[in-house]
């Protein structure tokens, strides 16, 4: 058997040994710095998911319940109560527990009795960050007290994070304890959490959308009955708020240069408030008003004139708006109504401003019920503008 020698065979020489160890660090380094790369733009990526969900949660419980205000409230009872930067209370029948109450947003069975129904006088409590007591009195629908309740959102600083300038969103119902609804939000840089729009309505001029300026919040609904004589003017001017204007931005909870933020602006519109919902409503309106038409002197606008019906403030008292038509020449069709105005006022003018000189214009106005049912059109002259 031959013998084999490894005697004369080579090693690799200590030069060899360190290119080779130099070469194998630079290879390491590189597979090293590129899973720190992924791992850090996983983490980016995460942390913009993680905002983008916060503020888009934030937002969409935000309109999923402002969107409600004022439906299902009772006679008497306001639909919005407090207003401010930072905090908002309204009346809505959002949830039920009951079966037999249709009207209301959402039916939860195991909801219990003292979150589904409004607040008596008796349980008259501070709104959370405020020194507002609510409320003065107890609103009856029939035999019952009134299904809307008393919702609260507001912000409030979050004392648990190494931030100084985070929020935390919370939601309350009635005078229970409130529930976190975010957490890691910041106030926009150019914004407050909360801004509103108000409807001015004028005898004169086309129902405008204003902001209402900051120096004026809050805004309270301090008449113990809304529509009660003593709910107007300046007092009800919280009574006008159409809209809420939401502003925010929302971290991952991270700091530092690990932070990631992302920015949400909304305007959530108010379609029930202001229009008291009657749980049953009878007859058509009865509506017997001339319907008068004018030139305004010295401009082409044309106003049109009526009284309010006899079901708004006395006989059914259901009347909630009135709608105008309006046509044009000799055309026989009205179409549909192309403007209303709530209903609220002993006589009601309209300024008309959307017409051509040298055409014919003839209006007819009806009033409308919360059924919704209508009362017969009350049809004006016809009127050539001149210039």
């Amino acid at each position: 058997m031959k013998r084999v020698s490894f005697e004369n065979r080579r090693g690799m020489t200590l030069i060899e040994v360190m290119v080779g160890l130099v070469i194998m660090g630079f290879l390491v380094s590189a597979v090293l710095s590129f899973l720190r790369q992924q791992e850090m733009a996983y983490g980016f990526g995460t942390g913009k998911m993680n905002s983008l969900q916060n503020h888009r949660f934030a937002a969409e419980i935000l309109e999923r319940n402002l969107r409600t205000t004022g439906t299902g409230v009772a006679a008497g009872q306001p639909f919005l109560v407090y207003a401010d930067s930072t905090t908002i209370a309204f009346n809505a029948d959002f949830a039920t527990n009951d079966t037999a109450d249709v009207f209301a947003i959402y039916r939860d069975p195991t909801a219990l009795n003292t979150e589904v129904g409004s607040l008596t006088r008796a349980r008259r409590f501070i709104l959370p960050q405020t020194t507002f007591a609510y409320p003065d009195s107890t609103f009856w629908d029939g035999g019952a007290t009134s299904p809307a309740e008393t919702i609260i959102f507001y912000f409030a600083p979050d004392g648990a994070t190494a931030r100084t300038d985070d929020f935390i969103l919370y939601r309350q119902v009635n005078d229970l304890a409130p529930e976190v609804v975010a957490r890691n939000l910041l106030r926009d840089a150019q914004r407050p959490f909360f801004r509103y729009q108000e409807v001015i309505v004028s005898d004169t001029t086309v129902p405008a959308a204003n902001w209402i300026p900051s120096q004026a919040l809050p805004l309270r609904h301090t008449a113990a009955v809304h529509m009660a004589p003593s709910d107007t003017g300046s007092v009800a001017r919280i009574d006008r708020i159409r809209a809420v204007e939401v502003s925010l931005r929302a971290t991952d909870g991270r700091t530092g240069e690990l932070s990631q933020e992302g920015s949400m602006r909304r305007l959530i519109h108010m379609p029930n408030a202001g229009q008291m919902q009657l749980r049953t409503c009878g007859d058509p309106p009865l509506f017997n008003s001339a319907v008068s038409i004018g030139q305004v002197a010295g401009d082409t606008r044309i106003e049109v004139t009526w009284d309010a019906s006899v079901d708004e403030g006395s006989g059914e008292q259901d009347v909630v708006r009135y709608a105008i038509f309006r046509r044009i020449g000799g055309i026989a069709d009205w179409g549909e109504p192309f403007f209303s105005i709530p209903a609220g006022k002993a006589n009601y003018i309209y300024s008309d401003a959307a017409v051509t000189v040298g055409e014919t214009y003839q209006y007819a106005v009806t009033a409308q019920d919360c059924t919704p049912s209508m009362s017969g059109l009350r049809v004006s002259s016809q009127l050539t503008v001149s210039p």
